[in-house]
């Protein structure tokens, strides 16, 4: 069965502290019906951007490890489900509980399967 990333989308200056206990509550009932439905693998939040370390390679071929994240945006994952899902059209049902719950924008993107026996080189997943 396909499987999704729904990522929660926090605004750049977010501070969690300012969560309600109604939001929790409902984040948290979104988790059982997920986990109830067999659709939740995994789900987590993670700490703000600000305190994310990126990586790149450097032509001299080292790497460089500079504070913050990668992309200069306005907007940051702020936590994440994976679910397993029929379909986009379940995924995005569940992104959905997930947009209210959270109140922020989410993100739906599936993951690329990778087909066995493919030879290494080969272009196609």
């Amino acid at each position: 069965m396909p499987q999704f990333l729904v990522a929660i989308q926090h605004p750049e200056n977010y501070d969690p502290s300012l969560e309600g206990e109604a939001m929790i509550r409902e984040i948290g009932a979104l988790n059982q019906e997920m986990e109830a439905a067999g659709a939740r693998l995994f789900a987590a939040g993670l700490e703000s951007a600000g305190k994310a370390k990126s990586l790149r390679k450097q032509p001299d071929g080292k790497i460089a490890v500079t504070d913050g994240p990668y992309l200069e945006t306005k907007e940051h994952i702020g936590g994440f489900w994976i679910l397993k899902c029929a379909d986009m059209d379940e995924a995005l049902a569940w992104a959905r509980k997930a947009v209210v719950a959270c109140r922020v924008p989410v993100e739906v993107r599936a993951f690329l399967r990778v087909r066995p026996n493919k030879k290494p080189g080969s272009d196609a997943v």
